[in-house]
């Protein structure tokens, strides 16, 4: 849902933003922004983020994949995209099917298993839907995202991000409690707790601890500190300021046919 004047400029790996058949031209954005209706521009908060210290686990991984780690994130990152927006549709009410019209398969198994796990949890819980996948901005702080979900659930108004990594990272505790803020600045929601819906942690089945809210092989992290993960991410926010002083999108120009 796009409200108040704020417009995506890129969204998931859809990159391309102006085509000129005359001058055969394409144009591609190189970093993610959003658009106010008064033509200023916000940085993301998964941009700002990027500039978080890694840690030695990261590290290490980058060693162990070596030049495979930048096709290993892309795979990711296109599994995420695909399990958000079929858990948007579910929570929307639609049905999603494995396959398309033509009998193929749209998902792969790994990416279908997560989608199950994420509708066991609704199933289970029932949460009360109040917003999907909705944009957020603070124009105090000057930064813009997407909510993946703000719910009702147990009594309380509760923000949740969907995780589909093989493991759950600091950066996600600060995106959370940057998207709490922005949601109560921008839309007047007051989010009174925060979590990630992990899917593809190695839960066994439901918890017999009543505050855990857990499945098989999906779990709620409950995240805590709010106003402590937000006081961290306006730091890492000024780190990435001192490195993109300009915050207006950058254009790569590029022909769109070639011939040697």
């Amino acid at each position: 849902m796009i409200k108040q004047g704020m417009n995506i400029l890129e969204q998931n790996e859809k990159k391309r933003l102006d085509f000129n058949p005359d001058l055969k031209q394409i144009n591609f954005l190189d970093r993610r922004v959003y658009k106010r209706g008064d033509g200023v521009y916000y940085p993301s908060v998964t941009t700002i983020l990027q500039y978080m210290p890694k840690n030695k686990f990261f590290e290490s991984w980058m060693k162990d994949v070596g030049h495979n780690a930048d096709l290993i994130m892309r795979r990711a990152g296109k599994q995420g995209t695909q399990v958000h927006e079929a858990a948007e549709k579910l929570v929307l009410g639609e049905e999603i099917s494995w396959m398309d019209n033509y009998g193929n398969a749209k998902y792969s198994q790994i990416v279908w298993e997560m989608i199950l796990k994420f509708a066991d949890f609704w199933r289970t819980h029932k949460p009360e839907l109040i917003s999907a996948e909705d944009f957020v901005w603070s124009d105090e702080h000057k930064y813009a995202g997407t909510a993946d979900l703000v719910v009702k659930m147990n009594g309380e108004v509760w923000l949740l991000d969907i995780k589909t990594s093989n493991s759950v990272h600091k950066s996600f505790d600060l995106q959370l409690a940057s998207y709490a803020k922005a949601l109560e600045e921008s839309k007047g929601i007051k989010i009174q707790r925060t979590g990630i819906i992990w899917l593809k942690a190695q839960s066994r089945g439901p918890s017999k601890q009543k505050n855990v809210i857990q499945g098989k092989g999906w779990k709620v992290l409950q995240i805590d500190e709010i106003e402590k993960n937000f006081e961290l991410f306006k730091m890492i926010y000024k780190l990435y300021s001192l490195e993109n002083p300009n915050t207006e999108p950058i254009y790569n120009s590029y022909p769109t046919t070639i011939k040697l």
